[in-house]
């Protein structure tokens, strides 16, 4: 679906002073880019992204695709139809197309470079690699930063009507209240799912205990009579039109969401929850490497991270973002929630196989 602009990212943007060898439009405004993007033109660029995953040119804000064709003379295809990491990995292990670049979440590029899915990156040839915060570095699933370059970062968090939904809620267990039977949404996704009820039951997401699996399952099972349905991008129409009170999602997409209906309120559940990050990545089926390298160094350029972090409303790893005095979300303790307000968290792992297919033969079980 149409993802709807958070904040209006027009000209009032800052420029970046310094005189560099590519420019290109946005609008009325010029934007210095400070990478080499010549010599490529006339090539072609397989992007795999999320749904409306970049800031597209709506309302005024960057056309991050069409400036970067602008700049480097590169064709690109862009491919925004995975709804999910699962689906985004059989796509690519299919090998029914050749993709560039790809911007999976942590637990899957742990999973991609363990079967050998992914090409390193070179990040001497990407002088914008410097703006990556130290911070999302060298994370478990790249330890050495040789396959990935951070993009955004999320939580995961429970969204409510506060017209339809009494009190203040604090706890995962809102998704299990009969109270608000059929009003009730739950994520169409397995890890995710799971994790709504791991987490309730004070369960390490990464267990690889096939009983704690199974205890979660039932949790989740117990749990189905009362949900309207399980959604990805659908929850955005459904909670914005009051047509639903509870889902969980992420924080980013939350911000979204009450852009348009400003009723809905969102909390990190007391017993924990889901940290990731997205990340750019090359496939072994990239036909176009250096292109690559050059779009993820153009995804880097202080204005395009801005644009897409004010777009997104998602967190940014990107310093030139947090440190802009002019960025919308600065303080925003939904995104950047200071020490006395950050919620427990876990990443997602990538599991044995055996688990994997044991939760994924569960899940079949619950959404049958």
């Amino acid at each position: 679906m149409k993802r709807i602009v958070c904040v209006i990212v027009a000209c009032a943007m800052l420029i970046a002073a310094a005189v560099l060898p590519v420019s290109c439009v946005r609008n009325d405004v010029v934007l210095e880019l400070e990478g080499d993007y010549t010599g490529l033109e006339g090539t072609e660029l397989y992007v795999m992204n999320w749904g409306e995953y970049i800031s597209d040119g709506s309302e005024g804000t960057l056309d991050v695709i069409k400036a970067f064709e602008k700049a480097t003379g590169i064709h690109v295809t862009y491919d925004d139809t995975t709804p999910s990491n699962e689906a985004m990995y059989a796509k690519l292990k299919s090998g029914a197309v050749s993709v560039d670049i790809v911007i999976p979440s942590d637990y899957m590029i742990q999973r991609m470079i363990k079967e050998d899915m992914l090409r390193k990156i070179d990040t001497s040839k990407i002088p914008n690699y410097k703006y990556i915060l130290d911070e999302y570095k060298g994370l478990y699933f790249d330890p050495q930063s040789e396959y990935s370059v951070p993009y955004n970062v999320g939580m995961v968090g429970i969204i409510y009507n506060k017209t339809m939904v009494e009190g203040t809620p604090d706890s995962w267990d809102l998704l299990w209240n009969e109270t608000y039977k059929n009003d009730i949404l739950s994520f169409n996704n397995p890890r995710d799912a799971f994790a709504t009820a791991q987490f309730l039951l004070g369960q390490d997401v990464n267990n690889e205990d096939k009983a704690l699996w199974d205890t979660a399952a039932a949790k989740l099972k117990e749990q189905t009579p009362i949900l309207q349905g399980r959604v990805m991008d659908e929850v955005f129409n459904k909670m914005e039109g009051n047509n639903a009170a509870i889902a969980p999602y992420y924080a980013g997409d939350y911000l979204l969401m009450n852009s348009i209906n400003e009723d809905l309120e969102f909390y990190y559940p007391k017993e924990g929850t889901n940290i990731f990050v997205d990340s750019m990545c090359i496939p072994k089926s990239s036909k176009n490497y250096e292109a690559a390298l050059m779009f993820i160094n153009f995804m880097l350029e202080n204005e395009v991270a801005l644009a897409n972090a004010e777009y997104l409303c998602y967190a940014s790893p990107h310093s030139g973002v947090v440190n802009n005095p002019d960025y919308s979300f600065k303080d925003n303790q939904i995104l950047y929630p200071d020490e006395a307000h950050k919620p427990k968290t876990q990443y997602f792992y990538d599991l044995d196989p055996e688990i994997r297919s044991y939760y994924e033969k569960l899940w079949e079980e619950i959404v049958r």
